[in-house]
């Protein structure tokens, strides 16, 4: 080699150095998933706009991932395969003991006194009332997701307290449908005589002519208890820079866009802490669901 080659090569490799010093290195995405509460689709639908919201939010690229079942939901945030997660009020509780430091920063407006609906196929004669009817036994009942708030914990703790018997002594069938959608079509089908929902997808589905009010209608309603939350891992601001769950925070509280917040759907965000979310986990412990010491 030359020496006028050699210098030509050096100084092709310092420039090079010099310009990869000024293009900054592509930072990791902040990736967030939500509970499988409905199908996949409607799924996609609601988050791929939420992941442009925060993208545009907090200057950094957002993915939305989603997950086949609500313990893959807690897995994933637990193994750091996303940062920020929907949670429901258990799954929620679930995950955060499992990654310490991480908090609940969000819930929605109504997540604060939220609701479940027993429902009944109108061939069991039932109808709507302020007590839980005696007829519900031995009837086939359906919860949603064995991991869902809505759907499983809350109605099941009001079915243990009201009737004294957990729900496989209290009903001549029981199972688990994975999704509220899937609950209100098993019971309107007459697949299970009744089952329990999430209040508000039964509102959503109902505003969109997908209920028959001949075949299926609500029978009683809980207790208002705390449910879904945005929950964000401890971590983030070490690897986002600081201040950034102070910066998603405060995206999630300013969103104000009715396409946004029908999404979920919500009327708006506030502020949430994981004490919260102790009457959650009070009632998962007294079913049984957790473990006193985990």
């Amino acid at each position: 080699m030359t020496i006028a080659v050699a210098l030509r090569t050096r100084l092709l490799g310092l420039t090079a150095l010099c310009l990869s010093a000024l293009v900054p290195a592509q930072a990791d995405p902040f990736v967030f998933t939500a509970i499988p509460d409905q199908d996949e689709r409607h799924l996609t639908e609601r988050f791929g706009k939420i992941a442009d919201y925060l993208t545009d939010k907090l200057g950094v690229e957002v993915q939305y991932i989603p997950v086949k079942s609500y313990p893959a939901a807690v897995s994933a945030f637990r193994n750091d395969q996303v940062q920020l997660a929907w949670f429901g009020g258990l799954t929620g509780v679930q995950a955060r003991e499992l990654v310490p430091g991480s908090e609940a920063i969000a819930q929605g407006k109504e997540d604060t006194t939220f609701v479940s609906y027993i429902i009944a196929h109108h061939s069991t004669g039932l109808t709507e009332s302020e007590q839980l009817p005696a007829e519900l036994a031995g009837t086939r009942f359906t919860f949603g997701d064995k991991g869902s708030t809505s759907g499983r914990l809350m109605p099941e703790f009001f079915l243990r307290q009201h009737f004294g018997q957990a729900p496989e002594q209290l009903f001549s069938r029981v199972g688990f449908s994975g999704d509220h959608n899937r609950t209100i079509s098993l019971v309107q089908s007459g697949a299970f005589e009744v089952g329990a929902v999430n209040y508000a997808v039964w509102d959503a589905e109902k505003a969109k002519g997908n209920i028959d009010d001949s075949k299926v209608g609500v029978i009683w309603s809980t207790p208002s208890y705390p449910d879904y939350q945005w929950s964000i891992r401890g971590d983030v601001n070490a690897r986002f820079g600081d201040g950034f769950k102070e910066k998603v925070q405060q995206a999630l509280l300013e969103m104000t866009d009715p396409a946004l917040l029908a999404a979920f759907p919500r009327s708006g965000f506030v502020k949430a802490t994981n004490a919260d979310y102790a009457p959650i986990r009070d009632t998962a412990v007294a079913i049984g669901i957790m473990d006193p010491a985990q």
